[in-house]
This record gives structure tokens, C-alpha cells and sequence, in this order.
């Protein structure tokens, strides 16, 4: 492994968990040259999901362009990078556990939905927008609506 401060790969493992309930492993790592501390990760590589869009294009699943999406939705919102790596490996795990390799944007969308609607309701509507191409403001104020009756539930 090498530093990313000074490129050395005289590197140690200080501490080593597994992040969570997903099948990612947490490495605490000290370069030994420069001393400087660094964390990485180590997931299993898995079977290569394939993702069906609405026009029927099939791509391959992007870890980085679902992160990149979710965060966009919670730009300059209390929601933490920690919460949107936790969000996306929850999302990614239950993917994987699905029968099929090829997965439907739909169901991507709809998981990443469920999910952030718990964590920020106005990063919620703000991916709901963009997945749901929403066309007007009449879309955005009953999605506004539904979120609010949602919480007097």
C-alpha cells in the first residue's frame, strides 16, 4: 500500500475493523517514512452488477456515479460523507444479495429513496427530482406534501 502524502510504500496496519454490517474491512495504516496516518478500505470483489436504464442501454454498476448522485443531493445539507459511504454499501450489499446480475435503475433509484428519506427529507426530495424527472413545480410541491403527511403518520 502505498502513502498517499508521500508516495513510500513502507507502510503499517496500526488498526484493522470491519466498517459496519457490510463486507467492507476498515485499515488504519502509519507510513513508516513520513509518519503520516491514512485509512483504507478493502471490499470483496464481487460479481459485476449490470444496470438496465429506462431506455433498455445496460452499463455497468458504478459505485462512484451512485456516490456522486446521492451526494449531489445532499450538497450544503447536515448529511455526513460517512452517512453517504454507509448509504451506498447498504444499497450496493442489497444488490448483490439480489437473484439477478442485472439490476433495473428503477430498483436502484427506489432503494437510494427509501434510504436517504430517513437521513434528510430535503436531500430526499432533491434526488426524488432528479430520478423521478420531476416537470413541474406542481410534482415538487406533492412530493413536498407526501413528505409532510408522511411524518404525522
Amino acid at each position: 500500500m502505498r502513502c498517499p502524502y508521500c508516495e513510500s510504500s513502507d507502510t503499517k496496519v496500526i488498526d484493522t475493523r470491519e466498517a459496519g454490517d457490510t463486507e467492507i474491512t476498515r485499515r488504519r495504516r502509519e507510513c513508516l517514512k513520513c509518519q503520516k496516518r491514512f485509512t483504507t478500505y478493502e471490499r470483496v470483489e464481487g460479481v459485476e452488477l449490470i444496470v438496465v436504464k429506462k431506455d433498455n442501454r445496460r452499463e455497468q454498476f458504478d459505485r462512484q456515479k451512485l456516490t456522486h448522485g446521492i451526494l449531489r443531493a445532499c450538497e450544503k445539507r447536515p448529511v455526513k460523507q460517512e452517512k453517504v459511504e454507509k448509504l451506498v454499501d447498504e444499497v450496493e450489499t442489497e444488490l448483490r444479495h439480489n437473484d439477478s446480475t442485472e439490476i433495473d435503475s428503477k430498483m436502484i433509484g427506489q432503494l437510494v429513496m427509501e434510504k436517504l428519506r430517513k437521513i434528510d427529507e430535503i436531500a430526499y426530495v432533491r434526488f426524488a427530482s432528479v430520478y423521478r424527472q420531476f416537470k413541474d413545480a406542481k410534482q415538487f410541491m406533492k412530493e413536498i406534501q407526501e413528505v409532510i403527511e408522511g411524518k404525522r403518520k
